[in-house]
């Protein structure tokens, strides 16, 4: 093994490999074997560092030289400054947007000072296509503690003692799961985690498994080793290729270490882990239709009970947890229950990993505290919103949480606190909204998003829903009345009340969340006929102003659709009726002799 006096990390995440992640890794390599530095320093893909707003990043190693937007024109830079003559290269650094002062590593920045990772802890350290660099950090160590020094009941008391609860929207548990499948007697069970991350803007699955496969392999493992079982399967989204990729070497590097497979660490354990694909369905997310779907069947959620840790995947118990709950479980083997237990809050144990977007000026992927508040979310590690605007609404637990308000803002964020507060957990989304937004649009949207991926299985969703999208499409419009309100209110509970699964059950929180804080929104659409954000173009009207019209014809010429008329150096006139509201005319004025109100 190569000992490198320095190490460039890159980050290699889906996000980074999509702008210029891979073009910098060649140049850097390139002007390395100008200068004869092959053997000397590694260049190293590694897994999402977080900071995606100011992506690609890349580190050195060991001054811990923390570098952003990097593009490869800056490799040749970076190689002669940093690495030959041990200057940082200053244009590079982030700039702190509070002082303007240089900040040279990243526990410096705001965006990393509140955080505390543990799910996320080897995303951004490690190579995550090899093993070794793992194993580096304590990889598989808990496996080998389970094995060798705790009985399976044992892991479990650990587990529940812990508090940890499962981070793939329900909150279940974790430990209480694992028993109720350990007791239920079969000759054959099945450990199977959840990979099918459907939520609009969320990106916190698939950033784990691509910057640390193994530490969901291990734990897959210890649950295996827990509940009676032999077998795991991964159901993972196909449209997340290199995530496959980097499992699908993780699990290769486990078998021929003797981490998977038969006879695991000479202690007479095995344990094997095989992929199932996704075709991107949102519902597949709930784990009855993911077992449908991973057996071959149409993915429709079934009717509980019995649960799958009864009756799951062919019939056989199924213990189901997601990508993050599995990221913890290692940490919480070899640091203990009682470490675990107390970060977070009195019911909510642990940290929590959300993708953090929208209009945020660090859009990225954070995990925090549990009882870390909204505020500090949005406004220290989210470094307040873009442009300057006001903030008016963030959005949590994905299409099916709930928009809160500026009076929220200093809410713990814990599982019971959202749900009080009119959202929900989720997997952990968080899209922040500003002043610019339409509330009554926003609903819309995710009304949309939710009528997509229904599997239609029971009426209330996929009629409710469809009826709910309807009244929504005539406020946007301007043909609502104050009954649609009403109507939307009354037809949201009923919804929630009858669906079979929890996407029905959920849908209609964006609805209500919006009635609830901004009614006035509502109102000003259907007793107004205006859009208070301009948002809703059929409520949008261009008029010109007589005494400032030249009758130069400009927005004349350039109307699609001739909806204005008008004799040269004699003020023009917009026919309402015409116009396709597209602003055209708005553009091309010179005079400012066109409003939009």
């Amino acid at each position: 093994m190569t000992d490198y006096r320095m190490h460039i990390l890159i980050c290699g995440g889906t996000g980074c490999k999509a702008t210029e992640s891979n073009e910098i890794k060649e140049k850097l390599n390139y002007f390395l074997s100008e200068h004869d530095l092959e053997d000397e320093i590694q260049v190293v893909f590694t897994g999402c560092f977080g900071f995606c707003e100011k992506g690609p990043i890349v580190k050195i190693i060991p001054d811990n030289t923390f570098y952003v937007s990097v593009t490869a024109a800056d490799a040749e830079e970076i190689i002669k400054e940093h690495v030959l003559k041990g200057r940082p290269v200053q244009r590079l650094l982030y700039k702190d947007p509070k002082s303007g002062q240089n900040i040279s590593e990243s526990k410096g920045m705001d965006f990393y000072k509140k955080q505390i990772r543990i799910a996320l802890r080897n995303c951004g350290f490690i190579n995550p296509e090899n093993i070794d660099e793992y194993i580096g950090r304590d990889g598989y160590q808990a496996l080998g503690k389970c094995l060798a020094e705790l009985s399976p009941t044992e892991v479990i008391n650990e587990i529940k003692e812990s508090g940890l609860r499962g981070r793939g929207g329900g909150g279940f548990p974790t430990g209480l799961k694992w028993e109720i499948t350990r007791n239920v007697e079969a000759g054959q069970k099945y450990v199977v985690c959840n990979a099918d991350e459907g939520d609009p803007g969320a990106f916190m699955d698939r950033s784990i498994l691509e910057g640390d496969p193994h530490s969901v392999i291990e734990a897959m493992a210890i649950c295996g080793y827990c509940i009676g079982s032999d077998a795991g399967l991964v159901y993972i989204r196909a449209e997340y290729p290199l995530a496959i990729v980097r499992l699908k070497t993780a699990i290769e590097q486990a078998e021929e270490y003797g981490l998977l497979g038969e006879d695991i660490l000479g202690t007479g354990f095995k344990f094997k882990i095989e992929l199932r694909y996704g075709a991107g369905a949102f519902v597949c997310g709930e784990e009855t239709a993911l077992i449908r779907s991973m057996e071959g069947l149409r993915g429709e959620p079934t009717v509980k009970p019995p649960f799958p840790s009864v009756s799951g995947y062919m019939g056989k118990p199924t213990n189901v947890n997601n990508v993050e709950t599995f990221a913890n479980i290692p940490v919480i083997i070899n640091k203990g229950a009682g470490w675990f237990n107390k970060i977070g809050t009195e019911k909510s144990k642990g940290t929590k990993v959300f993708a953090l977007a929208g209009k945020i000026n660090n859009v990225g992927l954070i995990e925090v505290p549990m009882g870390t508040t909204l505020r500090e979310v949005i406004y220290d590690i989210g470094g307040g919103i873009k442009d300057g605007k006001e903030f008016k609404s963030v959005q949590t637990g994905g299409p099916s949480g709930g928009c809160l308000t500026k009076k929220f803002l200093d809410t713990p964020i814990d599982y019971e606190n959202l749900v009080a507060a009119g959202s929900m957990m989720g997997s952990g989304g968080m899209i922040v909204m500003d002043e610019d937004d339409c509330m009554v649009a926003i609903a819309r949207f995710y009304l949309e998003f939710t009528l997509e991926e229904s599997c239609g299985k029971c009426n209330p969703c996929r009629i409710g829903n469809k009826r709910l999208h309807e009244l929504l499409c005539k406020i946007t419009e301007g043909k609502g009345n104050l009954e649609d309100i009403d109507r939307l209110k009354v037809l949201s509970d009923v919804i929630k009340d009858t669906s079979l699964c929890g996407l029905g059950q959920t849908s209609p929180n964006p609805v209500l969340s919006t009635i609830s804080n901004f009614e006035h929104e509502y109102l000003a659409h259907v007793q107004d006929g205006k859009c208070p954000a301009g948002q809703c173009k059929s409520l949008l009207r261009y008029e010109i102003i007589e005494e400032l019209c030249t009758g130069c014809t400009l927005c004349f010429r350039n109307c699609p659709v001739g909806a204005i008329t008008g004799e040269r150096r004699i003020p023009h006139f917009i026919d309402q009726a015409l116009c396709i509201k597209c602003g055209v005319c708005l553009e091309k004025c010179k005079f400012n002799a066109i409003t939009l109100t």
